[in-house]
C-alpha cells in the first residue's frame, strides 16, 4: 500500500485532541495547525480513520500545496498533480473553493480553474474529451491561505459528526465531534460516574456511552470513499472487524443525563437507543439544582445556556450561580463547563484550575475546567466500591 497524506480537518481549538486520537491509532507522523491535522497514513488509514477518529470533521486526501498568485499558477500547478491516480472515467467531481488573505480572492473563478485543469490532466490520462461524471463522488477543495493552495479530496461525504444516531434535533444542539472533544480533554476515567445536569438531547451522554464502550463513532454509517474503486470493499470491512472485536459492549458504566425539558430527554432517550446504548445511560427529567449523587468521585460535564437571545442574559446569571452552589456540594468531583459567557467564573464563584478555547459552532466560547482532588491510592477505585 502507499504512503499517502491526509489532513483530518477540526474545529478551532481541539487540533491537539485529533492528533492524540490519531496517535492512539499508531498515526504519529503529523504535523498540527489551526483547524487541522496533517498526517502519513495508506489507504487503509483511511478506512481506519473515517471510523474511529471522534473530534475531527472531515479526512481529506492532500494532492498537492504551492503557491499560488496568478490564475495561471493555479492552473499549471494542479494539473501537474497526479489526479488520475484517484478520480477513474466516470467519477463525479465537483470543485469547492475558499480564499482568505490570498491575491486569488474570486472562489468561484479559483474553482474553475482547478476543475478546468482536472478535466485537461483526465483527458490526457484517460483520452477522451468529455467525462460524463455519472460514477462515484470525489469532492474536491481548493483553499488559498495567504497565497498558499492546497487540494484536496474528501474521503468522508458527510461530517464525520453525523454518526447517524441523532435522527431528531433539540434546541440549540452540541456537535458530536465538539462534545466527544470535551469528554477527552477531561480525561474521564470510564470506571467513574459523569453526570450531564443539562444534557438536552443527550449528545454528551451519549457520546461518553460510545467512549466508554469503545465503539468507533462511525461504525453504523458510510463514508464517500467506500464507493470508490481506489480501496478495496474487503478493506473497509476489515476495519469494521477490527472496530466490531475491540469494543467492550459489556462494560458496566455509570453515566446520567438530567435535563428540566421533559421533551429534550424524550428526544435524549431516542437518540440513546438509535447508538445502541440506551442501557448504559440513566436518563431523567430533573432540575439542575436537585442534582447530587452517592458516589465520592465524579465528572460533571455540561453545556448550560449561554443565554444569546435577548433578555435571557439575569436568567443565565442566576443559573450559574446556583450551578456553583450545587456543585460545591460535590466537593471531591470535577467540573467541566462550556460556556460564552465571559464573566462565568464570578458568577460561579470560583476561578477554573484551566480554560481552553472553544469553538460551538461559531460562537467562542470557554471550556472552564474545575480539577476534583483523586481518590487515595489505598482506596479501590470500582463502580462496585465507589457506592
Amino acid at each position: 500500500m502507499s504512503r499517502i497524506q491526509l489532513i483530518a480537518t477540526s474545529a478551532f481549538g481541539i487540533e491537539a485532541v485529533v492528533g492524540r486520537e490519531l496517535k492512539k491509532l499508531g498515526y504519529t507522523d503529523q504535523f498540527i495547525e489551526n483547524g487541522k491535522v496533517t498526517f502519513s497514513g495508506d489507504e487503509k488509514a483511511i478506512c481506519r480513520t473515517n471510523l474511529w477518529l471522534r473530534t475531527a470533521d472531515r479526512i481529506l486526501i492532500k494532492m498537492g500545496e504551492f503557491k499560488a498568485l496568478t490564475f495561471e499558477e493555479l492552473f499549471e500547478q494542479t494539473k501537474a498533480l497526479p489526479w488520475h491516480e484517484w478520480i477513474p472515467e466516470n467519477a463525479e467531481f465537483p470543485v469547492e473553493g475558499k480564499s482568505v488573505k490570498s491575491k486569488l480572492f474570486s472562489v468561484s473563478d479559483c474553482q474553475a480553474i482547478v476543475k478546468k485543469a482536472i478535466v485537461e490532466k483526465l483527458k490526457q490520462k484517460y483520452k477522451r474529451e468529455w467525462f460524463d461524471e455519472t460514477g462515484p463522488r470525489y469532492r474536491i477543495e481548493v483553499s488559498l491561505l495567504k497565497d498558499v493552495a492546497t487540494l484536496t479530496i474528501d474521503t468522508s461525504g458527510p461530517g464525520l459528526h453525523k454518526r447517524g444516531y441523532r435522527k431528531l434535533v433539540g434546541g440549540a444542539p452540541l456537535k458530536e465531534t465538539l462534545a466527544s472533544a470535551m469528554i477527552l480533554i477531561s480525561r474521564w476515567n470510564k470506571d467513574r460516574v459523569l453526570i450531564d445536569p443539562f444534557c438536552g438531547s443527550g449528545t454528551i451522554p451519549i457520546e461518553a456511552a460510545l467512549i466508554g464502550h469503545n465503539i468507533a463513532p462511525g461504525l453504523n454509517r458510510e463514508f464517500a470513499a467506500e464507493n470508490w474503486p481506489n480501496i478495496p470493499r474487503q478493506m473497509w470491512q476489515e476495519a469494521r472487524d477490527e472496530a466490531r472485536d475491540l469494543a467492550e459492549f459489556d462494560r458496566e458504566l455509570r453515566i446520567h443525563g438530567y435535563d428540566i425539558d421533559e421533551e429534550a430527554m424524550s428526544i435524549a432517550r431516542y437518540h440513546a437507543r438509535q447508538a445502541g446504548v440506551e442501557k448504559s445511560l440513566h436518563l431523567q427529567r430533573m432540575d439542575m439544582a436537585d442534582i447530587s449523587s452517592r458516589f465520592k468521585y465524579g465528572f460533571i460535564i455540561c453545556n448550560p445556556p449561554y443565554g444569546e437571545r435577548l433578555g435571557e442574559m439575569k436568567e443565565i446569571e442566576r443559573l450559574y450561580r446556583k450551578m456553583g452552589t450545587v456543585f460545591q456540594e460535590l466537593d471531591t468531583w470535577s467540573y467541566y463547563i462550556l460556556t460564552s459567557h465571559p464573566d462565568f467564573e464570578r458568577l460561579f464563584g470560583r476561578k477554573a484550575d484551566k480554560k481552553r478555547k472553544l469553538y460551538n459552532g461559531r460562537i467562542q466560547c470557554y471550556y472552564y475546567q474545575y480539577f476534583g482532588p483523586p481518590p487515595p491510592k489505598t482506596a479501590k477505585t470500582s463502580l462496585e466500591d465507589e457506592t
